[in-house]
Protein backbone atom coordinates (compact mmCIF):
# COMPACT_ATOMS: atom_id res chain seq x y z
CA UNK A 1 0.00 0.00 0.00
CA UNK A 2 1.36 3.48 -0.94
CA UNK A 3 1.25 5.78 1.34
CA UNK A 4 2.37 9.89 1.42
CA UNK A 5 5.72 11.05 2.82
CA UNK A 6 4.38 12.56 5.66
CA UNK A 7 1.91 9.72 6.36
CA UNK A 8 4.72 7.18 6.55
CA UNK A 9 6.89 9.64 8.86
CA UNK A 10 4.02 9.75 11.29
CA UNK A 11 3.00 5.87 11.32
CA UNK A 12 6.76 5.18 11.74
CA UNK A 13 7.22 7.51 14.57
CA UNK A 14 4.36 5.73 16.25
CA UNK A 15 4.79 2.30 14.97
CA UNK A 16 5.47 0.96 18.37
CA UNK A 17 1.73 1.78 19.57
CA UNK A 18 0.34 1.32 15.87
CA UNK A 19 0.47 -2.47 16.46
CA UNK A 20 -2.41 -2.29 18.91
CA UNK A 21 -4.80 0.27 17.15
CA UNK A 22 -6.81 -3.02 15.49
CA UNK A 23 -8.18 -3.21 18.82
CA UNK A 24 -11.64 -1.83 19.86
CA UNK A 25 -10.88 -1.74 23.54
CA UNK A 26 -10.31 1.81 23.85
CA UNK A 27 -12.71 3.54 26.48
CA UNK A 28 -14.23 7.02 24.70
CA UNK A 29 -15.99 9.37 25.66
CA UNK A 30 -17.15 9.62 29.59
CA UNK A 31 -15.68 6.31 30.28
CA UNK A 32 -12.19 8.44 29.61
CA UNK A 33 -12.54 10.99 32.11
CA UNK A 34 -13.71 8.44 34.76
CA UNK A 35 -10.59 6.55 34.13
CA UNK A 36 -8.28 9.16 34.07
CA UNK A 37 -10.05 11.17 37.44
CA UNK A 38 -9.19 6.99 39.24
CA UNK A 39 -5.91 7.25 37.62
CA UNK A 40 -5.25 10.11 39.09
CA UNK A 41 -6.73 9.73 42.94
CA UNK A 42 -4.84 6.52 42.66
CA UNK A 43 -1.00 7.96 42.19
CA UNK A 44 -2.55 10.76 44.72
CA UNK A 45 -3.17 8.23 47.63
CA UNK A 46 0.08 5.95 46.66
CA UNK A 47 1.58 9.40 47.43
CA UNK A 48 -0.01 10.06 51.17
CA UNK A 49 0.19 6.46 52.19
CA UNK A 50 3.99 6.58 51.03
CA UNK A 51 4.71 10.38 52.95
CA UNK A 52 2.17 10.05 55.77
CA UNK A 53 5.07 8.15 58.11
CA UNK A 54 7.35 11.95 57.07
CA UNK A 55 4.38 13.79 58.70
CA UNK A 56 3.89 11.88 61.91
CA UNK A 57 7.12 10.61 62.44
CA UNK A 58 7.18 12.96 65.87
CA UNK A 59 3.87 11.58 66.95
CA UNK A 60 4.97 7.96 65.76
CA UNK A 61 8.31 8.37 67.58
CA UNK A 62 7.08 9.35 71.17
CA UNK A 63 4.18 6.77 70.95
CA UNK A 64 6.72 3.75 70.39
CA UNK A 65 9.01 5.17 71.12
CA UNK A 66 11.81 5.01 68.28
CA UNK A 67 15.23 6.35 67.44
CA UNK A 68 15.72 8.46 63.84
CA UNK A 69 17.34 5.84 62.60
CA UNK A 70 14.71 3.89 63.03
CA UNK A 71 12.27 6.09 61.44
CA UNK A 72 15.11 6.22 58.75
CA UNK A 73 14.65 2.63 58.03
CA UNK A 74 10.54 2.57 58.20
CA UNK A 75 10.69 5.65 55.76
CA UNK A 76 13.32 5.25 53.04
CA UNK A 77 15.25 1.30 53.08
CA UNK A 78 11.81 -0.13 53.03
CA UNK A 79 11.27 1.14 49.50
CA UNK A 80 14.31 0.93 47.74
CA UNK A 81 14.19 -2.79 48.68
CA UNK A 82 11.20 -3.35 47.75
CA UNK A 83 11.39 -0.64 44.37
CA UNK A 84 14.91 -2.83 43.88
CA UNK A 85 13.11 -6.35 43.88
CA UNK A 86 9.43 -6.25 43.04
CA UNK A 87 8.94 -3.19 40.59
CA UNK A 88 10.27 -5.18 37.12
CA UNK A 89 8.39 -8.76 38.29
CA UNK A 90 5.22 -7.43 38.90
CA UNK A 91 5.44 -4.95 35.94
CA UNK A 92 6.08 -8.29 33.73
CA UNK A 93 3.01 -9.42 35.26
CA UNK A 94 0.91 -6.11 34.03
CA UNK A 95 2.55 -6.66 30.70
CA UNK A 96 1.71 -9.97 30.11
CA UNK A 97 -1.08 -10.71 32.00
CA UNK A 98 -4.17 -8.13 32.94
CA UNK A 99 -2.81 -4.97 34.05
CA UNK A 100 -6.60 -3.98 36.37
CA UNK A 101 -6.05 -7.38 37.72
CA UNK A 102 -2.24 -5.83 39.01
CA UNK A 103 -3.08 -2.44 39.64
CA UNK A 104 -6.15 -3.31 42.29
CA UNK A 105 -4.17 -5.57 43.88
CA UNK A 106 -1.66 -3.43 44.25
CA UNK A 107 -3.77 -0.77 45.57
CA UNK A 108 -5.21 -2.75 47.88
CA UNK A 109 -2.33 -4.17 49.48
CA UNK A 110 -0.85 -0.75 50.17
CA UNK A 111 -3.91 0.69 51.30
CA UNK A 112 -4.61 -2.19 53.68
CA UNK A 113 -0.87 -2.49 54.96
CA UNK A 114 -1.14 1.31 55.80
CA UNK A 115 -4.63 1.47 57.44
CA UNK A 116 -3.08 -1.66 59.70
CA UNK A 117 -0.11 0.55 60.41
CA UNK A 118 -2.59 2.12 62.80
CA UNK A 119 -2.36 -0.27 64.99
CA UNK A 120 0.58 -0.81 65.53
CA UNK A 121 2.22 -1.28 68.94
CA UNK A 122 5.72 -2.04 68.16
CA UNK A 123 8.67 -0.99 65.41
CA UNK A 124 8.72 -4.90 63.84
CA UNK A 125 4.90 -4.68 63.29
CA UNK A 126 4.71 -0.76 62.11
CA UNK A 127 7.90 -1.67 59.56
CA UNK A 128 6.39 -4.78 58.01
CA UNK A 129 3.06 -3.12 57.35
CA UNK A 130 5.85 -0.80 55.78
CA UNK A 131 7.13 -3.06 53.32
CA UNK A 132 3.69 -3.99 52.61
CA UNK A 133 3.03 -0.40 51.30
CA UNK A 134 6.02 -0.59 49.21
CA UNK A 135 5.09 -3.83 48.20
CA UNK A 136 2.06 -2.70 46.72
CA UNK A 137 3.37 0.85 45.17
CA UNK A 138 6.37 -0.70 43.47
CA UNK A 139 3.71 -2.31 41.04
CA UNK A 140 1.03 0.57 40.64
CA UNK A 141 2.71 2.84 38.33
CA UNK A 142 3.85 0.21 36.05
CA UNK A 143 0.41 -1.22 35.55
CA UNK A 144 -1.06 2.49 35.41
CA UNK A 145 1.07 2.59 32.53
CA UNK A 146 0.20 -0.49 30.87
CA UNK A 147 -3.76 0.15 31.67
CA UNK A 148 -3.28 3.94 29.99
CA UNK A 149 -1.80 1.73 27.07
CA UNK A 150 -4.28 -1.07 26.26
CA UNK A 151 -7.45 1.58 27.37
CA UNK A 152 -6.19 4.98 25.72
CA UNK A 153 -5.81 5.70 22.32
CA UNK A 154 -1.76 6.34 21.34
CA UNK A 155 -2.88 9.95 20.37
CA UNK A 156 -4.19 10.74 24.10
CA UNK A 157 -1.77 9.04 26.10
CA UNK A 158 1.06 11.71 27.07
CA UNK A 159 -2.03 13.89 27.77
CA UNK A 160 -3.36 10.53 29.97
CA UNK A 161 0.18 9.87 31.49
CA UNK A 162 0.61 13.55 33.15
CA UNK A 163 -2.96 13.19 34.60
CA UNK A 164 -1.64 9.84 35.97
CA UNK A 165 1.19 11.54 37.23
CA UNK A 166 -0.40 14.49 38.38
CA UNK A 167 -1.64 12.40 41.80
CA UNK A 168 1.39 12.94 42.80
CA UNK A 169 1.72 16.64 43.88
CA UNK A 170 -1.64 16.68 44.56
CA UNK A 171 -0.85 13.79 46.94
CA UNK A 172 2.11 15.64 48.44
CA UNK A 173 -0.19 18.82 48.89
CA UNK A 174 -2.77 16.70 50.81
CA UNK A 175 -0.85 14.60 52.70
CA UNK A 176 1.20 17.61 54.46
CA UNK A 177 -2.09 19.26 54.84
CA UNK A 178 -4.88 16.73 55.86
CA UNK A 179 -2.25 14.41 57.39
CA UNK A 180 -0.67 16.89 59.96
CA UNK A 181 -4.40 18.36 60.81
CA UNK A 182 -5.69 14.61 61.41
CA UNK A 183 -2.53 14.77 63.46
CA UNK A 184 -2.82 17.31 65.31
CA UNK A 185 -6.54 16.52 66.54
CA UNK A 186 -7.05 13.09 66.07
CA UNK A 187 -4.02 11.40 66.61
CA UNK A 188 -1.53 9.60 63.62
CA UNK A 189 -3.35 6.16 64.04
CA UNK A 190 -6.49 8.03 62.98
CA UNK A 191 -4.23 9.27 60.09
CA UNK A 192 -3.26 5.72 58.68
CA UNK A 193 -6.47 4.07 58.95
CA UNK A 194 -8.39 6.83 57.69
CA UNK A 195 -6.20 7.10 54.15
CA UNK A 196 -5.74 3.30 53.97
CA UNK A 197 -9.81 2.91 54.09
CA UNK A 198 -9.64 5.54 51.42
CA UNK A 199 -7.37 3.78 49.51
CA UNK A 200 -9.75 0.18 49.40
CA UNK A 201 -12.54 1.91 48.27
CA UNK A 202 -10.81 3.71 45.24
CA UNK A 203 -9.09 0.30 44.56
CA UNK A 204 -12.78 -1.78 44.17
CA UNK A 205 -14.19 1.67 42.42
CA UNK A 206 -11.06 0.43 40.07
CA UNK A 207 -12.34 -2.40 39.14
CA UNK A 208 -15.29 -1.30 37.81
CA UNK A 209 -13.87 1.98 35.55
CA UNK A 210 -11.12 0.12 34.10
CA UNK A 211 -13.17 -2.91 33.14
CA UNK A 212 -11.87 -5.63 31.28
CA UNK A 213 -8.26 -4.96 29.33
CA UNK A 214 -7.50 -6.61 26.12
CA UNK A 215 -4.37 -9.01 26.08
CA UNK A 216 -1.21 -7.13 25.01
CA UNK A 217 -0.36 -6.76 21.52
CA UNK A 218 3.35 -7.99 22.16
CA UNK A 219 4.93 -10.51 19.20
CA UNK A 220 3.70 -14.30 20.07
CA UNK A 221 7.65 -15.11 19.96
CA UNK A 222 8.13 -12.64 22.89
CA UNK A 223 9.03 -15.19 25.63
CA UNK A 224 12.37 -13.65 27.31
CA UNK A 225 12.43 -13.79 31.18
CA UNK A 226 11.77 -10.60 32.48
CA UNK A 227 15.49 -9.68 33.16
CA UNK A 228 16.08 -10.31 30.18
CA UNK A 229 14.37 -8.40 28.72
CA UNK A 230 14.90 -5.67 31.03
CA UNK A 231 19.02 -6.26 29.62
CA UNK A 232 17.99 -6.06 25.97
CA UNK A 233 16.29 -2.13 26.90
CA UNK A 234 18.73 -1.31 28.66
CA UNK A 235 21.27 -2.57 25.67
CA UNK A 236 19.49 0.02 23.24
CA UNK A 237 21.21 3.20 23.16
CA UNK A 238 17.90 5.12 23.25
CA UNK A 239 17.03 3.58 26.64
CA UNK A 240 20.23 3.49 28.08
CA UNK A 241 20.50 7.17 27.52
CA UNK A 242 17.33 7.36 29.15
CA UNK A 243 17.93 5.30 31.84
CA UNK A 244 21.12 7.31 32.95
CA UNK A 245 19.27 10.30 33.00
CA UNK A 246 16.65 8.89 34.93
CA UNK A 247 19.69 8.31 37.47
CA UNK A 248 20.97 11.89 37.50
CA UNK A 249 17.22 12.88 37.57
CA UNK A 250 17.46 10.86 41.55
CA UNK A 251 20.33 12.58 42.23
CA UNK A 252 18.75 15.79 41.50
CA UNK A 253 15.15 15.25 42.86
CA UNK A 254 15.87 13.60 45.95
CA UNK A 255 18.37 16.57 47.42
CA UNK A 256 16.14 18.96 46.52
CA UNK A 257 12.96 17.85 48.27
CA UNK A 258 14.94 16.80 51.29
CA UNK A 259 17.21 19.75 52.43
CA UNK A 260 15.61 22.71 50.13
CA UNK A 261 13.43 23.75 53.02
CA UNK A 262 15.98 23.80 55.89
CA UNK A 263 17.91 25.36 53.22
CA UNK A 264 15.25 28.15 53.25
CA UNK A 265 15.03 28.22 57.07
CA UNK A 266 18.59 28.62 57.77
CA UNK A 267 19.65 30.96 55.38
CA UNK A 268 16.58 33.26 55.19
CA UNK A 269 15.24 32.92 58.94
CA UNK A 270 11.82 31.82 57.47
CA UNK A 271 9.36 29.73 59.68
CA UNK A 272 8.98 25.99 59.04
CA UNK A 273 4.78 27.10 58.08
CA UNK A 274 6.53 29.99 55.68
CA UNK A 275 8.25 27.90 53.97
CA UNK A 276 5.30 25.11 53.79
CA UNK A 277 2.78 27.50 52.47
CA UNK A 278 5.57 29.08 49.69
CA UNK A 279 7.19 26.19 48.57
CA UNK A 280 4.17 23.50 49.24
CA UNK A 281 1.82 25.68 47.11
CA UNK A 282 4.91 26.44 44.13
CA UNK A 283 5.36 23.00 43.96
CA UNK A 284 2.04 21.78 43.72
CA UNK A 285 0.95 24.51 40.98
CA UNK A 286 4.16 23.76 39.15
CA UNK A 287 3.78 20.12 39.69
CA UNK A 288 -0.01 20.08 37.86
CA UNK A 289 1.35 22.78 35.26
CA UNK A 290 4.34 20.52 34.73
CA UNK A 291 2.14 17.28 34.17
CA UNK A 292 -0.43 18.54 32.07
CA UNK A 293 1.27 20.91 29.95
CA UNK A 294 3.92 18.01 29.82
CA UNK A 295 1.43 15.58 28.71
CA UNK A 296 0.11 17.57 25.98
CA UNK A 297 3.53 18.70 24.71
CA UNK A 298 4.71 15.43 24.78
CA UNK A 299 1.42 14.07 22.50
CA UNK A 300 2.08 16.94 20.05
CA UNK A 301 5.92 16.32 19.53
CA UNK A 302 4.97 12.41 19.28
CA UNK A 303 2.90 13.20 16.47
CA UNK A 304 5.07 15.50 15.11
CA UNK A 305 6.64 12.74 12.94
CA UNK A 306 10.90 13.55 13.72
CA UNK A 307 11.13 11.37 16.98
CA UNK A 308 12.70 13.93 18.96
CA UNK A 309 10.40 13.61 22.20
CA UNK A 310 13.13 14.39 24.82
CA UNK A 311 14.59 17.82 23.71
CA UNK A 312 11.81 20.41 25.68
CA UNK A 313 12.48 18.46 29.27
CA UNK A 314 16.31 18.23 28.52
CA UNK A 315 16.67 22.20 27.53
CA UNK A 316 14.16 22.83 31.06
CA UNK A 317 16.68 20.85 33.30
CA UNK A 318 19.66 22.42 31.55
CA UNK A 319 18.01 26.15 32.91
CA UNK A 320 16.92 25.07 35.95
CA UNK A 321 20.15 23.95 37.03
CA UNK A 322 21.45 27.45 36.33
CA UNK A 323 18.61 29.29 38.39
CA UNK A 324 18.90 26.52 41.31
CA UNK A 325 22.61 27.58 41.49
CA UNK A 326 21.39 31.29 41.19
CA UNK A 327 19.08 30.40 43.70
CA UNK A 328 21.58 29.12 46.23
CA UNK A 329 23.99 32.25 46.76
CA UNK A 330 21.12 34.89 46.42
CA UNK A 331 20.96 37.89 49.07
CA UNK A 332 16.97 37.58 49.72
CA UNK A 333 14.59 35.06 50.16
CA UNK A 334 11.95 35.41 47.68
CA UNK A 335 14.75 35.92 45.10
CA UNK A 336 15.93 32.11 46.01
CA UNK A 337 12.77 30.81 45.68
CA UNK A 338 11.74 32.66 43.19
CA UNK A 339 15.06 31.16 40.91
CA UNK A 340 14.11 27.54 42.69
CA UNK A 341 10.65 27.53 40.54
CA UNK A 342 12.41 26.22 37.69
CA UNK A 343 13.42 23.06 39.40
CA UNK A 344 10.53 22.63 40.67
CA UNK A 345 8.67 22.61 37.21
CA UNK A 346 11.24 20.94 35.25
CA UNK A 347 10.95 17.58 38.24
CA UNK A 348 7.49 17.19 37.21
CA UNK A 349 7.79 18.06 33.42
CA UNK A 350 9.84 15.25 32.80
CA UNK A 351 7.54 12.72 33.82
CA UNK A 352 4.92 12.45 30.88
CA UNK A 353 8.26 13.17 28.76
CA UNK A 354 10.40 10.20 30.03
CA UNK A 355 7.65 7.50 30.51
CA UNK A 356 5.96 8.18 26.94
CA UNK A 357 9.60 8.49 25.44
CA UNK A 358 10.54 4.73 27.20
CA UNK A 359 6.80 3.13 25.80
CA UNK A 360 7.78 4.27 22.70
CA UNK A 361 11.17 2.29 22.54
CA UNK A 362 9.89 -0.58 24.79
CA UNK A 363 7.07 -1.39 22.73
CA UNK A 364 3.76 -3.03 22.80
CA UNK A 365 3.77 -5.47 25.59
CA UNK A 366 6.71 -3.51 27.50
CA UNK A 367 4.84 -0.35 28.68
CA UNK A 368 4.78 -1.37 32.17
CA UNK A 369 8.61 -2.90 32.32
CA UNK A 370 9.72 0.27 30.57
CA UNK A 371 7.77 2.55 33.28
CA UNK A 372 9.19 0.06 36.31
CA UNK A 373 13.23 0.78 35.15
CA UNK A 374 12.53 4.13 34.35
CA UNK A 375 11.55 3.92 38.19
CA UNK A 376 14.51 2.51 39.33
CA UNK A 377 16.63 4.54 37.59
CA UNK A 378 15.74 7.79 39.60
CA UNK A 379 14.43 5.86 42.78
CA UNK A 380 17.20 4.16 43.82
CA UNK A 381 20.71 5.27 43.47
CA UNK A 382 19.99 9.66 44.07
CA UNK A 383 17.87 8.73 46.56
CA UNK A 384 20.09 6.86 48.38
CA UNK A 385 23.24 8.66 47.80
CA UNK A 386 22.14 12.03 47.09
CA UNK A 387 20.90 13.37 50.22
CA UNK A 388 23.84 11.36 52.06
CA UNK A 389 26.43 13.56 49.83
CA UNK A 390 24.64 16.60 50.70
CA UNK A 391 24.85 16.25 54.74
CA UNK A 392 29.05 15.48 54.37
CA UNK A 393 29.58 18.39 52.10
CA UNK A 394 27.41 20.46 54.84
CA UNK A 395 28.78 19.08 57.54
CA UNK A 396 32.21 19.39 56.75
CA UNK A 397 31.98 22.65 54.86
CA UNK A 398 30.44 23.99 58.56
CA UNK A 399 33.46 22.22 61.01
CA UNK A 400 35.31 24.41 58.56
CA UNK A 401 34.11 27.22 59.05
CA UNK A 402 33.16 28.06 55.74
CA UNK A 403 29.32 30.36 54.94
CA UNK A 404 26.54 28.84 53.68
CA UNK A 405 27.70 25.08 54.05
CA UNK A 406 24.29 23.54 53.48
CA UNK A 407 23.91 26.00 50.03
CA UNK A 408 27.22 24.68 48.91
CA UNK A 409 26.13 20.86 49.51
CA UNK A 410 23.08 21.00 47.54
CA UNK A 411 24.67 22.14 44.42
CA UNK A 412 24.66 18.66 43.66
CA UNK A 413 20.96 18.98 42.56
CA UNK A 414 21.87 21.81 39.77
CA UNK A 415 25.00 19.17 38.83
CA UNK A 416 22.04 16.69 39.14
CA UNK A 417 19.93 18.72 37.05
CA UNK A 418 22.73 19.55 33.87
CA UNK A 419 23.63 15.79 33.84
CA UNK A 420 20.09 15.11 33.20
CA UNK A 421 19.30 17.42 30.70
CA UNK A 422 22.97 16.50 28.67
CA UNK A 423 21.51 12.65 28.67
CA UNK A 424 18.13 13.70 27.66
CA UNK A 425 19.62 15.74 24.85
CA UNK A 426 21.79 12.63 23.52
CA UNK A 427 18.68 10.45 24.22
CA UNK A 428 16.53 12.92 22.47
CA UNK A 429 19.00 11.83 19.20
CA UNK A 430 19.06 8.53 19.81
CA UNK A 431 15.14 7.98 20.28
CA UNK A 432 14.55 9.74 16.87
CA UNK A 433 17.33 7.47 15.07
CA UNK A 434 15.58 4.47 16.74
CA UNK A 435 12.71 5.26 15.55
CA UNK A 436 12.96 5.65 11.88
CA UNK A 437 14.56 2.12 11.61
Amino acid sequence: MTETSAQSTVLTITRPYHAENTSNSYVEGWRVASMCITLILINAFSQIDRILPFILAESIKADLNLSDTQMGLLTGLAFAVCYALLSLPLARAADRGSPRFVLVSCILIWSVMTALGGFAASFLFLALTRFGVAFGEAGAVPAGHALIARKIRPEQRGFVIGLFAMGIPLGTMAGFAAGGAIADTLGWRTALIGAGSIGIVIGLVTILVAGPTPPSRRPASDNEPFLRTALNLLATPAFRWMFVGAIFIGFAAAPFYAFIAPFLIRSYGYTASEVGLAFGLLQGLMGILGTLGGGRWFDSAARSGTGRVLGPPAILLLLASLTTTAALFMPTGWMSIALLVPSMLSFSFMLPWGFGAAHLVAGPGRQAQASSLVMIGTGLVGPALGPILVGIISDTATEANIANGLGLGLLIVPLGSALAGLAFLVANQRVADFLRK
